[in-house]
């Protein structure tokens, strides 16, 4: 069970003070949530870009199907013909369009490193950052997921669920920017990869139960609204 360290200093509350009573509760509330469920970093890789736009039982389902074919490894990937891997991933809608991004990404390990993610592993945060964004169908969200899930570095994952509980606990306006939330997070909250792994999972696992477009929040371990 991973906490950031308890800010100090005088009376008045701080963000890093709200942004760590919000951890802190959730992850009393929840306990740990055990993210990303794979079994290696490929497959937090091909999850992360499976799961654009849908639900994780359909990406499971995809995954399963591929592990299936005995396809899940970087060789077989690049190997298999984009209508194949497009039929395999089906069950997660866009199904064309994922697999051709996930083609694109394959591409970029086989070409530039050899087919291996160790190898890519070695890039500096901000240079890793940079070439997962390059590649074509590759966003902020997707991209963050890959580096903290597979490649464990500290940099936290804003997605629809983050934005949702930060706005209306008027952190940030409904309509921030990804940047803007990341950086506001992340410049409040040590740079920790267990804690930032934990706490996108928790606010995941509320925005579910409560921070619904509709809110729910009776029984809601954020309410009352912290200070």
């Amino acid at each position: 069970m991973h906490e950031p360290p308890a800010a100090t200093g005088g009376a008045e509350i701080s963000l890093t003070d709200v942004l760590t009573g919000m951890y802190r509760r959730l992850l009393t509330a929840y306990g740990p949530q055990h993210w990303w469920p794979a079994d290696s970093a490929l497959e937090v890789i091909v999850g992360a870009v499976l799961t654009q736009n849908t639900n994780w039982q359909a990406v499971e389902k995809a995954i399963a199907r591929i592990k299936d074919r005995g396809l899940l490894s970087i060789p077989a990937l690049h190997e298999t013909p984009v209508d194949e891997l497009a039929h395999l991933v089906r069950p997660t809608g866009y199904f064309r369009l994922k697999a051709r991004r996930l083609k694109n990404l394959i591409e970029i390990l086989v070409v530039e490193y050899s087919g291996d993610l160790e190898r890519m592993g070695k890039l500096p945060t901000g240079q890793l950052r940079d070439r997962l964004l390059a590649v074509n169908g590759i966003g902020p969200e997707t991209a963050d997921s890959i580096l903290l899930y597979a490649f464990r570095r500290p940099v936290f994952v804003v997605d629809a669920y983050t934005l949702r509980v930060m706005s209306r606990h008027r952190l940030v306006l409904p309509k921030a920017a990804y940047g803007e939330l990341q950086s506001l997070i992340m410049g409040h909250l040590p740079p920790d990869e267990a804690v930032f792994n934990e706490y996108h999972a928790l606010l995941v696992h509320v925005g579910k139960r409560h921070c619904r477009r509709t809110p729910s929040c009776p029984g809601c371990p954020l309410e009352p609204l912290l200070p």
